[in-house]
């Protein structure tokens, strides 16, 4: 079984990870967290898709994409806090310091392919791609669920314990939610 991390700049396998059935539904497409809410709102259906494909297009891709034995089987997406208007702007969701780091802030494996190391192939390709950028350090947003089960809808973005197997250490509390657990800052550095 071999797993490859890569730069998420091939927009079909960016689609095959994070696009609808039927190409008119407005879905997330990971840009939630990286429009205000009325650019959100506003980009619907195809043109979501559109903006997906600009975003795969750039030097500076939009995340990381797993191939399993060649095949398109997980996502994450990481960027430049800066670029991500909710976290860049929250209120729930503090910074900790000026330190110019990348958000972790969407781990997703499709299904058939889980439970063959995909999440921590993706969050360890998605830190090697911060560093190689150039990023000091490496947050995410993940849930502090004490072991109890998440909801799939909500677990995309991930749990303090797989964060610390990633070697991320709590940094602060935030008064953000989600599925219902309190959400923490957890912090990789990385020089």
């Amino acid at each position: 079984m071999a797993i490859e991390v890569r730069p998420a700049h091939d927009f079909d396998d960016v689609a095959t990870m994070l696009g609808p059935k039927n190409p008119v539904s407005s879905v997330c497409w990971c840009l939630s967290w990286r429009l205000d809410s009325a650019q959100n709102r506003a980009l619907t259906g195809p043109a979501r898709a559109d903006r997906v494909r600009q975003l795969c297009s750039r030097h500076l891709a939009p995340g990381v994409i797993a191939h399993l034995d060649g095949d398109v089987a997980g996502w994450a997406g990481i960027a430049p806090r800066s670029e991500l208007h909710p976290f860049a702007h929250s209120r729930k969701i503090p910074h900790v310091d000026d330190l110019a780091v990348w958000s972790l802030w969407c781990i997703r494996v499709r299904p058939g392919f889980r439970k063959r190391g995909l999440t921590p192939a993706l969050m360890e390709g998605a830190v090697d791609y911060a560093r190689e950028s150039g990023a000091p350090a490496v947050e995410g947003y993940p849930v502090d669920n004490g072991g109890q089960r998440v909801d799939l809808t909500m677990a995309y973005v991930g749990t303090r314990e797989m964060f610390e197997r990633a070697g991320f250490e709590k940094v602060a509390d935030t008064t953000a939610i989600a599925g219902g657990f309190p959400r923490i800052v957890m912090r990789r550095m990385l020089g």
